[in-house]
């Protein structure tokens, strides 16, 4: 049995927590999450964990925020108003919008506030600034 490395398409089962224990992602009654590493599609802290790792092998990493989905920047949080809005959506805290940016590009945000002529939105991952603790096993190199 070989160790997972660089270029390498692997499958894992893992279960992704904050450091107080809270889980927010789990492939538990899932198909295994399948990735090449080093190709940038999950955040580096994650794919790091798995390098040198056999099949059947499990490790608990900490990532850090920089690691992760880097910290919490409240330049990314905005008040607009509410004419901004499609006229039949009615917003909700919590509530989720794609919104395209100025270079045509297309964010997900969150509405953290709202108010009769404004809402206020996050456009922050919702992990950004927390360290992730996750819980990962190997099943296969591919």
């Amino acid at each position: 049995m070989g160790q997972a490395k660089t270029g390498d398409t692997v499958k894992v089962h893992y279960t992704g927590k904050l450091v107080d224990g809270t889980i927010f992602d789990s492939s538990e009654n899932r198909a295994p999450l399948e990735f090449t590493i080093g190709d940038g599609q999950l955040i580096p802290g994650f794919e790091q964990a798995v390098i040198g790792m056999q099949p059947g092998e499990t490790v608990t990493v900490t990532i850090a925020a920089d690691d992760a989905y880097g910290q919490y920047n409240p330049v990314l949080v905005q008040e607009i108003g509410r004419d901004m809005l499609p006229e039949d959506l009615e917003p909700q805290v919590g509530q989720q919008l794609e919104a395209t940016q100025g270079d045509g590009g297309r964010l997900i945000v969150t509405i953290t506030e709202v108010s009769d002529d404004t809402i206020t939105i996050d456009a922050n991952h919702p992990l950004a600034g927390k360290d992730l603790v996750f819980d990962i096993q190997l099943v296969e190199i591919v």
